[in-house]
Formats: C-alpha cells, structure tokens, sequence
C-alpha cells in the first residue's frame, strides 16, 4: 500500500471519527488525541505568521519568536495562546493522552518565566495598549484559569509564570471597558460579549468581586436594553463568532435567573420556540483563511446553545438539538488538513464540546 492511500486512509477514520454520530457521546479519547495533534503542529511553529505589530520605528522589527517568545506559533499570538488552553485542557481531562509527555514539555519551553516577561515588555509599549483586545486578553484569561485548576504537578508553576501577564491584562479591561461607549458587535476578534464571558468566567474562578462589578457593568450599559436580535443577520462573510449567542452568553452569566429570562423575552423571543431552525454557516473554500471563519461560527453557535439549553432546560433545552447541527456541520473540517483552518478550529471545536459536556 502507498504512503498517500495509507494518508487518505487514515484521514478517512479520522473524518469518521469526527462524524456526526459521534455528539451523542462525550469528547472520546481518540478524539482528545487528534484534537492535541493540531495546536501540537504549530505551537513552536513560527512561519506563516500575522503579527499584528505596531511599529514606532525600524528598532521594533523582529522576528515573531523574538518578539512574542511564549506565543510566537499557530499564525498568530491569539491563535497560540488558545493553542495552550486546548494542550492544558486536554492533559487535564485525559490523564493518559497520547504524547503526553512532548506536549508538558512544549509547554514548560513557552511559559517560562523569562518568555512571560518578554510578554509583558510587549504589551507594556504605550503604543500596544490595544494589542489583542479583547480577544487575545479573554483567551489569555482562560489559559490562566485552566493553568490554575488543572490537577498535573507541571501546571502550578506555569500558572505562576502566567500570573504576571494575566494581572496586566486584567487592568487592561478594568481601564479599558469604562472608555467603550458602544458595544462592538462584529463577528470577529474584537466582539465585546465575547471578550466579556469568558473574563467573567475568569473574574469568578478568582473570586476577584471588584472585577466581576466592572464586567457586569459594562455588560449592562452595553447590552442590557437591547430588543429583537437580528438573527437573520447572520452570518456576516467571515464570521467566526455569533453575535447574537455571544451577546447571550454574556448576559446569561451576569443576570439572575428572573432578570435574564425577561431579558430574553425581550432580546430573543424566537429562540423558545421548538421548532426554530437556524441553518449552520456554510464554508465555499477552507483555504481562505477568512472564508473558512465560518466554521469557528458554527461552534460558537454551539458552545453558547449548550450552555443556555443546559442552565435553562425547561425554557431552551430544544436547542442542543440545533447545537449538535452546527457541531455536525463543521466537526470533519477540524481534520481536513488545511492549515488557514486547523491552526486554531481545534480550540473552537474543545471549547463546544467543553460545553456540551457540562450540558450532559
């Protein structure tokens, strides 16, 4: 047999393995395995890459490993900070994952303390204020918060190395949102519900209270009045966020439960009838690196459903059917081989999964 059937061969069991039969289960270990395989690929992987630098003058050029020694892989220091968050993740709800031992140590190499502080020089230039926010800030948070809970001896100290960066981001947000006059509603990087769950997430997993009041009120201020989500709207061209769950997933996690369900009533009264379709965002060509933004739209779509379906089940648990379609219908382009998709489609797909098994 040749090495290229033997290559479509195990690409097939691979596509196989993500099909749709398999969301009636939890993440398997085989999938966990597949899934670490991919930010494993570019965690150290420095060329193609998208800075996103501001240059003050001809001193600032540098490479991306120079400039970014802890996030440098995976195209872009988003994309490579949530490949950290999908390693730790998964080393953590899989004691015995494949190449565990390579992925610690890839790890231990990046988060070390002197890559941290090159970090931290970098985003302290007073022109990099705005560098990843909210984005990049909100992923950071939850790597920091994975590192935190994670039970392998490795992660303490790697949390302690991260500590610095994510107590400079945390004043970044606590500066920076006051200033947001109007929410941003974009599909993209700079999404502001998006960048809010998942700092609350982080915000109540530090018990930090003055934190979780500067979230709050600016979920309020920001989203509180809205009426009638647009959900026709959706999707935009190269979406990789929902605006309307994310703005959802935002207000679900600062309301109680009497203010967000009238909330809801108000916001998106079509979302509680049962038999409400919405069709999962369609992918033309996965080699464009923005065309294939869609997919990320799908599991977004998803983790934000699961997790409303889960806290409200009575009200919205017909919707984890809808977010299993939109599962269904990105999951095989996680494995598809293209790098424009797989350099960070692996932490969207965790992180729906990671919801779906807190809806289980």
């Amino acid at each position: 047999m040749t090495f290229v059937k033997t290559a479509r061969i195990m690409r097939y069991l691979i596509l196989l393995a993500f099909s749709s039969a398999c969301l009636a289960q939890p993440l398997s270990s085989t999938q966990a395995a597949h899934l670490a395989t991919l930010p494993m690929k570019c965690l150290q992987q420095e060329y193609p890459n998208k800075t996103g630098q501001l240059l003050a003058n001809s001193s600032e050029i540098a490479g991306p490993k120079a400039l970014h020694p802890a996030f440098y892989g995976c195209f872009d220091w988003h994309s490579s900070v949530h490949g950290h968050w999908s390693l730790v993740y998964l080393l953590a709800h899989f004691p015995q994952l494949e190449g565990r031992d390579a992925i610690i140590e890839k790890l231990q190499q990046n988060l070390s303390r002197e890559n941290i502080a090159v970090e931290i020089a970098y985003l302290s230039r007073k022109h990099e204020k705005s560098f990843e926010r909210t984005y990049g800030w909100a992923w950071l948070l939850k790597l920091q918060q994975e590192l935190d809970t994670s039970p392998d001896p490795y992660a303490a100290p790697l949390a302690a190395n991260l500590r610095p960066l994510t107590d400079t981001l945390v004043a970044r947000y606590t500066e920076f949102l006051p200033k947001l006059l109007y929410p941003i509603r974009v599909g993209t990087h700079s999404n502001t519900a998006f960048g809010l769950s998942l700092a609350w997430e982080y915000a109540v997993h530090t018990q930090n209270t003055a934190f979780q009041n500067v979230l709050r009120t600016a979920a309020l201020r920001l989203f509180g009045s809205d009426k009638d989500a647009p959900f026709i709207w959706e999707p935009s061209g190269t979406d990789f966020l929902s605006p309307c769950l994310e703005e959802i997933g935002i207000m679900q996690r600062v309301l109680p439960e009497h203010d967000f369900l009238k909330w809801m009533k108000a916001f998106a009264p079509v979302l509680k009838k049962k038999d409400f379709k919405w069709e999962p965002g369609k992918v033309s060509d996965r080699t464009d690196g923005h065309l294939v933004h869609l997919d990320g739209l799908n599991f977004s779509r998803a983790w934000n459903l699961y997790r409303l379906a889960a806290q409200y089940p009575k009200a919205y648990g017909h919707l984890k059917t809808l977010a299993d379609l939109h599962m269904a219908a990105s999951l095989p382009s996680v494995v598809d081989g293209n790098y424009e998709g797989e350099h960070w489609l692996a932490s969207f797909a965790l992180h729906a999964f990671e919801e779906k098994g807190a809806s289980q």
